[in-house]
Protein backbone atom coordinates (compact mmCIF):
# COMPACT_ATOMS: atom_id res chain seq x y z
CA UNK A 1 0.00 0.00 0.00
CA UNK A 2 2.85 2.10 -0.19
CA UNK A 3 2.28 5.18 -1.48
CA UNK A 4 -1.48 5.35 -1.44
CA UNK A 5 -3.48 8.10 0.31
CA UNK A 6 -4.44 7.96 3.41
CA UNK A 7 -8.12 8.45 4.84
CA UNK A 8 -8.79 12.51 5.06
CA UNK A 9 -11.60 11.71 7.28
CA UNK A 10 -9.25 9.61 9.47
CA UNK A 11 -6.35 12.32 9.05
CA UNK A 12 -8.81 15.00 10.75
CA UNK A 13 -9.18 12.81 13.53
CA UNK A 14 -5.44 12.00 14.68
CA UNK A 15 -3.26 14.05 16.51
CA UNK A 16 0.50 13.64 17.90
CA UNK A 17 0.14 11.14 21.21
CA UNK A 18 2.89 12.95 22.95
CA UNK A 19 1.86 17.09 22.06
CA UNK A 20 -2.05 16.64 21.11
CA UNK A 21 -1.15 18.99 17.78
CA UNK A 22 -2.21 17.63 14.79
CA UNK A 23 -0.37 15.48 11.85
CA UNK A 24 0.47 16.68 8.67
CA UNK A 25 0.17 13.76 6.58
CA UNK A 26 3.58 13.18 3.97
CA UNK A 27 2.73 10.81 0.91
CA UNK A 28 6.00 10.44 -0.01
CA UNK A 29 7.80 9.78 3.31
CA UNK A 30 4.74 7.72 4.25
CA UNK A 31 4.76 9.47 7.44
CA UNK A 32 2.42 11.55 9.43
CA UNK A 33 4.28 14.54 10.43
CA UNK A 34 4.13 17.42 13.59
CA UNK A 35 6.24 20.22 12.12
CA UNK A 36 6.01 21.97 15.53
CA UNK A 37 7.27 19.20 17.66
CA UNK A 38 9.89 17.79 14.79
CA UNK A 39 8.26 14.19 15.49
CA UNK A 40 7.31 12.32 12.19
CA UNK A 41 5.45 8.47 12.82
CA UNK A 42 5.55 6.06 9.92
CA UNK A 43 2.21 4.26 8.40
CA UNK A 44 2.88 0.79 7.58
CA UNK A 45 0.68 -1.33 5.25
CA UNK A 46 -1.58 1.93 5.27
CA UNK A 47 -1.78 1.55 9.22
CA UNK A 48 -0.47 4.97 11.41
CA UNK A 49 1.78 3.84 13.70
CA UNK A 50 1.60 6.37 16.53
CA UNK A 51 3.74 4.81 19.25
CA UNK A 52 6.87 7.12 20.87
CA UNK A 53 9.28 4.00 20.13
CA UNK A 54 8.41 3.96 16.27
CA UNK A 55 8.47 7.91 16.11
CA UNK A 56 11.66 9.60 14.18
CA UNK A 57 13.11 13.13 15.39
CA UNK A 58 13.97 15.80 13.22
CA UNK A 59 14.99 19.64 13.96
CA UNK A 60 11.69 21.48 13.09
CA UNK A 61 11.55 24.29 11.37
CA UNK A 62 12.06 27.80 12.75
CA UNK A 63 10.47 31.26 11.60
Amino acid sequence: MSGSALDPRLLALLVCPQTKQPLRYDRSAQELVNDTAGIAYPIRDGVPILLADAAREFLPATG
